[in-house]
């Protein structure tokens, strides 16, 4: 692979994160602030109590932190730091 190639995919995936973290910070504030809401409609809608729905909303915050973390993050640093360790060892 070239150092520009993975100049890209070093974009692509600390933008990915970013993006993602945004809508992560959005997905907790709204459900935070609409619980008692989101609790009467599935209870009503699909019979759940709350215990269950909370297992099920922290399961998801939970996985689309690790993916985050670990799938976008994690590799675009790690991009990053090759990139700027070929462009010492060049210079």
């Amino acid at each position: 692979m070239t150092i520009d190639s993975l100049k890209l995919w070093r974009g692509v995936l600390l933008r990915s994160f970013a993006v993602g973290a945004a809508i992560y910070i959005l997905s907790v504030v709204t459900t935070f602030g609409a619980w008692d809401t989101w609790v009467q409609l599935s209870s009503q809608w699909y019979h759940t109590d709350e215990a269950s729905l909370s297992r099920l909303v922290l399961n998801f915050f939970v996985i689309t932190k690790f993916f985050l973390t670990f799938v976008l993050l994690t590799p675009g640093l790690a991009i990053h730091w090759t990139i700027k360790a070929e462009q010492s060892r060049k210079a």
